[in-house]
């Protein structure tokens, strides 16, 4: 319930949820003609001066049932007006089908919701973790400081990420597994919303399988004459990595300008799998390096798997000022960086009957970004109701260190990109019944690449081929628009267009000291036309269909023009200056039965066509297949538009709630493709295998507990896709001594219980039947057996 306060000395009307007496914002307030309009704060505050005592006045929030009044009426009823709340509560409201709020309920696609509630509940290690948990997601690892994700067959550079509405996706997102989703706080994030299925149309390029949208946590103003302060800090310990992690937010607000502070900090010690499960998965023996000699020592403890911890700290500014009730300047400032971490994948590869490499580890990832946001929630212009206006920068910093076993020489390659952003995004309500967005966007990327080898025994340096083209550039420059019809309640029409234009630049001067290639330099200037249209239809209170087409794209970038990388053993990627964008065509179909929300059945089923698809294939320089790449004779490979690809799924959800106190949910994902390879049809990379979970929730007072299990089927050796069968070392061995994916599952108990309203305690015990395996296509195992316990203190 609401409840509107009006004075009879002031015009003001104040909107506060009755039961927690906190204002609600965004209440849209105006007359029968619509010339005249209002929005309440985020104190939930309205002036009514410009409204007559005679004509009605319409009230309205998305959350509650619309009502008409007028001022008479409202002093008449003792100047107190009760709204009736829907039946959708906050976690149905999304911000990123759009970026301005919206129903879930009436976008086509489908979206995935995650509040604070349930983050804090989760408790998540990484923000690839909390994505994990959605069962909607899911997430290889070729190391412990790792999280890659995969959504409807598709992952890494054809995902994309946001950070308050800023987008991360840079110039180097490569094609292979990303471990870049690490670097977002769980701990600062408010909610997340993933999109599953194209978004190119709102965010542009890469946004094809999906998108990530992370919201972090906003400063509060505290509208009175006192200051408004609030602190959290959260410890936290986890015994498969002997994880220490602490935690500290602290924020406090005057009437107009409001600040937050945050800080967290990860060690993690090398991860311990299970103990039943695939004999490959141990770790028999390591590389140990003493006086500038390796040794292959004998791991005690094979299933401690060495190297692989590492540490990381996580920073947040913010900072909101609001000198009007409806215009907010806001300043966000992130840091993340890891201590160096090892690529774990890498250092369980053999050469013969010794490892490989006695180095391999990625240097401190580390990002940073500034964000600063004008949004204003109302306004009587005719271009506008709202607009939001973002401009940012992102600095990204990686590098990546190996050294063969028993060689002086290591190869050391720096990464840099410099990312600007400027984003305009504007709503304008054209009717009762139309909404209509659109937008600019500006994206700009310097890349700054650096290679050496450095003997260790001497400690020369010696400059050597860079992963990158040094001083490369890539820009997009976008104009989109999408509008929302709803002509009755029950049904809902949303369309979109965008045009995109992408170049880039690139000089391999530099590189072809080393790689002799028959050009200089790579320029692309490629445009792309994407658009969607769907329908949200709810013939009864029982049934909704959702039915949505699209098309996507993915513009070439810096990893896919001019990468110089060892893709596999004895293979190499070099350039190619001659790529174009591929395209995705799809479709989605949902249906969802609610009976009387004691009962929801959610189906859901899409196909989705890549054409021009960008991927690495064989590849000649100067007619030749074969080059010297690190000391070693390498098969030259290049990314192309070489293929072709066909994906389709079908994903169920299941919730019964028996009682207020008990219920039932469950979410299971079935996935099947496959790509063009040399005329040929063959399994493709990122489909995952069937995979989801089954929770039984139970909750009383300060007290609950989720008893789960996650699943996942097998993936054979002729279900696996080419690049991943080169990839044996990761891999079980079925009877016949090839590599394939076995199916896995682990029983959980997860618990919470607030001892008082400012203490909470969360104790889970993972993996509890101790089960050894691994997510698809990861390098290292899965924990074992995990108790995991964090305390929050709320001052």
């Amino acid at each position: 319930m609401l409840s509107f306060s009006l004075s009879l000395w002031s015009q003001e009307v104040k909107v506060i949820v009755k039961i927690a007496n906190t204002p609600i914002s965004n209440v849209a307030i105006y007359n029968s003609e619509q010339n005249i309009y209002t929005i309440t704060n985020i104190n939930g505050i309205a002036n009514l001066d410009r409204f007559s005592d005679t004509e009605d006045i319409y009230f309205e929030h998305i959350l509650h049932v619309n009502i008409k009044l007028n001022k008479q009426q409202i002093r008449a009823n003792n100047n107190v007006i009760y709204l009736e709340q829907k039946v959708e509560d906050l976690e149905e409201i999304v911000l990123s089908a759009s970026k301005f709020e919206q129903s879930k309920k009436d976008i086509p696609q489908k979206i995935v919701s995650i509040s604070s509630r349930t983050i804090e509940f989760i408790n998540p290690q990484t923000s690839a973790d909390l994505l994990e948990n959605t069962g909607n997601v899911y997430i290889q690892k070729s190391q412990f400081g790792g999280g890659s994700p995969m959504i409807r067959g598709f992952s890494t550079n054809r995902l994309l990420i946001t950070v308050d509405g800023v987008r991360m996706n840079n110039a180097i997102f490569r094609g292979g597994n990303l471990q870049n989703i690490i670097s977002i706080d769980p701990f600062s994030v408010q909610n997340t919303e993933i999109t599953l299925g194209a978004g190119s149309v709102i965010y542009g390029s890469d946004a094809v399988g999906g998108v990530m949208s992370f919201y972090t946590k906003q400063p509060k103003l505290s509208y009175k004459d006192s200051i408004a302060f609030k602190a959290d800090a959260i410890g936290r310990y986890a015994s498969a990595s002997d994880e220490k992690t602490g935690h500290l937010d602290f924020s406090f607000g005057m009437k107009k300008i409001a600040f937050l502070s945050s800080i967290s900090f990860n060690a993690f010690n090398d991860l311990r799998m299970g103990k039943y499960g695939p004999k490959e998965y141990l770790r028999p023996e390591y590389v140990t390096t003493i006086n500038n000699v390796d040794s292959i020592v004998e791991n005690k403890d094979p299933r401690t798997q060495v190297p692989s911890g590492y540490n990381q700290i996580n920073l947040m500014q913010k900072i909101k000022y609001e000198p009007y009730d409806n215009l907010s300047l806001d300043l966000g400032l992130y840091y993340t960086t890891t201590s160096d971490y090892p690529r774990y994948d890498r250092l369980i590869r053999y050469r013969g009957d010794n490892l490989r490499s006695a180095e391999w580890y990625y240097g401190p990832q580390r990002w940073f970004m500034a964000n600063a946001n004008i949004s204003r929630l109302s306004s009587r212009s005719n271009l506008y109701d709202s607009f939001k206006v973002s401009v940012a920068y992102q600095n990204f910093q990686e590098s990546r260190i190996d050294r063969d076993y028993q060689s002086e020489i290591r190869n050391i390659r720096e990464e840099a990109v410099d990312m600007y952003s400027f984003n305009m995004d504007f709503e304008k309500n054209l009717s009762t019944k139309t909404e209509f967005f659109y937008g600019v966007e500006y994206v700009y990327n310097y890349i700054k690449s650096v290679g050496n080898e450095k003997n260790i025994t001497s400690n020369t340096l010696f400059p050597t081929i860079s992963r990158y083209p040094n001083g490369a550039n890539w820009q997009s420059a976008a104009i989109y628009s999408s509008i929302k019809y709803k002509p009755n309640p029950r049904f809902v029409f949303q369309s979109g267009l965008r045009f995109n234009h992408v170049s880039s630049k690139a000089s391999f001067k530099e590189n072809n000291v080393y790689l002799n290639l028959p050009f200089e330099s790579s320029k692309i200037n490629a445009g792309a036309l994407t658009g969607t249209a769907g329908i949200s239809w709810s013939p009864n209170a029982i049934l909704q269909w959702k039915l949505n087409a699209s098309s996507a794209f993915r513009a070439p970038n810096i990893d896919d023009i001019g990468k110089v990388f060892d893709s596999e053993p004895g293979s190499v990627v070099v350039p190619n200056e001659n790529l174009r964008p591929e395209y995705a065509y799809g479709g989605e179909l949902g249906l969802k039965f609610n009976f009387s929300n004691k009962v929801i059945l959610d189906f859901s089923t899409y196909y989705t066509y890549l054409d021009n698809a960008l991927v690495r294939r064989d590849y000649m320089i100067n007619g030749e297949t074969e080059i010297i790449y690190d000391g070693e004779l390498s098969n030259v490979q290049a990314i192309q538009n070489a293929s072709k690809a066909w994906i389709y799924g079908f994903e169920f959800g299941m919730e019964i709630n028996f009682s207020e106190h008990l219920k039932l949910t469950s979410q299971y994902n079935a996935i099947g493709g496959t790509e063009e390879d040399h005329d040929i049809e063959v399994p493709i990379r990122h489909v995952a295998p069937n995979f989801g979970n089954t929770h039984l929730i139970w909750s009383f007072n300060n007290f609950k507990i989720d008893v789960f299990a996650n699943y996942n089927q097998e993936l054979s050796f002729n279900q696996l896709a080419p690049s991943e069968i080169e990839k044996d070392y990761i891999y079980a061995l079925d009877e016949n001594g090839n590599p394939y994916s076995p199916s896995w599952y682990t029983l959980n108990l997860r618990t919470q219980y607030s001892i008082n309203p400012s203490i909470t305690l969360t104790a889970n015990l993972e993996n509890i039947t101790n089960q050894r395996y691994k997510t698809y296509s990861s390098g290292i195992a899965a924990a074992g057996r995990n108790l995991i316990l964090a305390l929050k203190v709320e001052l």
